[in-house]
């Protein structure tokens, strides 16, 4: 067994060692909120926070920012840049302020004190064509993400400072044309202006980003055919995604069970020949160490497969022998096929089996939100958390049906702490859900002028407009 383990180990090295090289992955996330000249922004760094972790569950070496400087962001910027170089996949996501002059969109960093167009033109803000122009050049797949098209909370100086000279200072972000292999999305269509969303969770465009963009099997122009469907339903009608594409192939953020021929595609070229040969190999090791109760075998499946397809089960059974027994856990185990249990549904029955009281249903619920699948830690499961806990199996290859088994909810354990911003019993069964806000408070919104374009040819509108 252990010579099997270990000649496996090696060789599932190798072929992942290939498989990296073949699909190379970087991102870069950042998110702004704490302005020090204007009103600040509550979503934005949980929005960044949510997507770096979205990400770097998928394979993407991530260079992440919270409230940055334009020093830092500068910083950043150049570290990803570098990373870039040779990658088969580049993804920049951006939550903040910016703003849109002349056509042109600009990022803000939290210490933007623009008082005239000058003042963005010569280095208070960053110029967004520019910067994707240079730090994603060489990636052969750029995905461009900016859930920025809020209210320029700098428009009335810069027009004020502009005196009778004509300056053009758009609310929101303004339209950007993708290059070759790019896909640009943004929260909102050229010029308008998106909701930021209730104090503490995601933005609706972030939101349905999280639930969608890594679905098992779903190409990335169908992902963003279902946010900008979800981000339209849940702000009922108010705000509505646009993006320009101009990609040149099927990209997949998560192949997993994707169709023949297409699993690891990525802008048209086929899939690696190592793929099928990792997938077997990558089975057979787990199938060899599936039962065993050494945390050290389990882990050396983690080790040769930091993103394999059973690290959440392998990470569940870690926890359940490092804190003692669990015969449920070992007995569900064996009795399903490896490759059933992602296909094995959760009913009422089989979360009654877990016995969790309201207690541990708030815990589900404050895990579910730190994941960025937001909802009211008040420990009910009802309709809008067996929605939430939908989104979750989905985006983690589980059947989608709102309801949990035992293996699904010690995978939820150990995939993130309970989320901080856990409120008191008290104000989780009083306090009412505040109102939708828009980015920045009462009236501020993301306002920038629109992302480098994406897919499919000359498409502007692919995702629609408001």
């Amino acid at each position: 067994m252990r010579l099997l383990i270990l000649a496996l180990s090696v060789l599932g090295i190798l072929v992942s060692a290939d498989a990296a090289k073949a699909d190379r992955r970087v991102a870069f996330v950042v998110g702004n909120g704490t302005y020090k000249n204007v009103t600040p922004l509550p979503n934005p760094p949980i929005d960044a926070t949510s997507m770096a972790g979205l990400l770097r569950n998928a394979g993407f070496d991530v260079v992440e920012g919270i409230n940055l400087t334009r020093d830092k962001m500068t910083a950043r910027l150049l570290e990803f840049g570098k990373k870039t170089q040779g990658a088969d996949v580049a993804v920049f996501f951006y939550a903040g302020h910016g703003t849109a002059i002349d056509g042109i969109n600009y990022l803000l960093p939290v210490d933007a004190d623009i008082k005239s167009e000058m003042d963005v033109k010569l280095g208070n803000a960053i110029n967004v064509d520019l910067t994707l122009d240079q730090t994603m050049n060489a990636a052969k797949v750029k995905l461009v993400f900016l859930d920025a098209c809020r209210e320029n909370p700098f428009a009335a100086k810069i027009k004020a400072a502009a005196g009778t000279r004509s300056v053009s200072v758009q609310t929101g972000l303004a339209e950007m044309k993708s290059g070759e292999g790019t896909l640009i999305a943004f929260a909102a269509g050229p010029g308008q202006t998106a909701l930021d969303g209730e104090v503490g969770t995601n933005s609706p465009f972030t939101r349905a980003l999280l639930a969608h963009i890594t679905q098992p099997a779903v190409e990335i122009q169908q992902a963003m055919t279902q946010v900008r469907s979800q981000v339209n339903e849940e702000t009922k009608r108010a705000q509505l995604p646009w993006g320009h594409t101009n990609l040149t192939g099927a990209v997949y953020l998560n192949p997993v069970a994707a169709p023949a021929g297409a699993a690891a595609a990525v802008a048209g070229h086929p899939p690696p020949s190592t793929a099928s040969a990792a997938s077997e190999v990558e089975l057979e090791f787990w199938r060899s160490i599936k039962d065993s109760n050494k945390p050290g075998e389990l882990s050396a499946y983690l080790t040769s497969y930091p993103n394999g397809q059973f690290k959440s089960i392998a990470l569940a059974r870690i926890a359940a022998l490092e804190n003692g027994p669990s015969t449920t856990t070992r007995n569900l185990s064996k009795a399903v096929d490896p490759v059933m249990i992602f296909t094995d549904e959760a009913t009422q029955e089989t979360e009654d089996q877990i016995g969790l009281n309201k207690a541990k249903r708030k815990d589900v619920q404050r895990r579910l939100t730190g994941l960025g699948f937001d909802t009211r830690a008040n420990g009910k499961f009802d309709e809008t958390t067996r929605a939430v806990i939908a989104r979750w199996q989905a985006a983690r290859g589980y059947p989608k049906t709102g309801f949990l088994n035992t293996l699904q909810h010690s995978a939820l354990l150990t995939e993130t702490a309970p989320a901080a911003r856990a409120s008191s019993s008290a104000s989780d069964e009083t306090a009412e859900a505040p109102p939708p806000r828009r980015r920045g408070g009462a009236r501020h919104h993301r306002g920038v002028g629109g992302p480098v374009g994406v897919i499919g040819g000359v498409v502007g509108g692919l995702f629609g407009r408001r």
